[in-house]
């Protein structure tokens, strides 16, 4: 497994693997809410290579995961006591974190919040935050089994997309 920072060429490989995750998700019970065609997309991958926050995990060059880190909060964010104190410049927050279907329960997910840590730790960071739709049973599994602690339910902003309430999440890092 290979983690590094996504690359122009991996654009076509990350929109795939998008629209192959809001497939499954679709056909097996959407917990995030994802749709193909609305969210996550090709033109999201675009973003994040552009702002250089969009990271990928690969496996013999394939793209098999995929996750956004930035030092900006949803607005949202400021509706929760956090763990930690501290303005966002030593926090990241984790955003669309994507394992393809063909790679799920393999660890793939466990795998980038690793690296995530891995990427605060070596700047400093004090914590990771990250939200989930409530009901994403399988997320939240995984990110208290990876050492997050719920820190409380806001609503972001996305009740028009079915989205009404969101847990907010957070690792502080030691």
């Amino acid at each position: 497994m290979r983690f590094t920072r996504a690359e122009w060429s991996d654009l076509e490989a990350i929109g795939d693997l998008y629209d192959a995750l809001c497939e499954h998700l679709c056909a097996h019970g959407n917990g995030p809410g994802w749709r193909k065609g609305v969210y996550p997309t090709v033109e999201d991958a675009r973003a994040g290579i552009e702002d250089g926050a969009l990271y990928v995990l690969k496996e013999h060059g394939a793209v098999v995961g995929a996750m956004t880190l930035r030092h900006r909060p949803e607005a949202g964010y400021a509706k929760v006591r956090w763990l930690t104190e501290d303005d966002y410049d030593h926090i990241y927050v984790i955003y669309t974190l994507a394992v393809h279907p063909d790679f799920l329960k393999r660890g793939m997910g466990a795998m980038l919040l690793e690296q995530a840590e891995r990427l605060a730790r070596a700047e400093g960071c004090r914590s990771l935050r990250l939200d989930v739709a409530r009901g994403n049973v399988p997320a939240e599994n995984l990110y208290r089994k990876c050492g997050f602690q719920c820190v409380g339910t806001a609503d972001l902003g996305y009740a028009a997309y079915g989205l009404p309430w969101f847990n907010l999440y957070e690792k502080v890092l030691k």
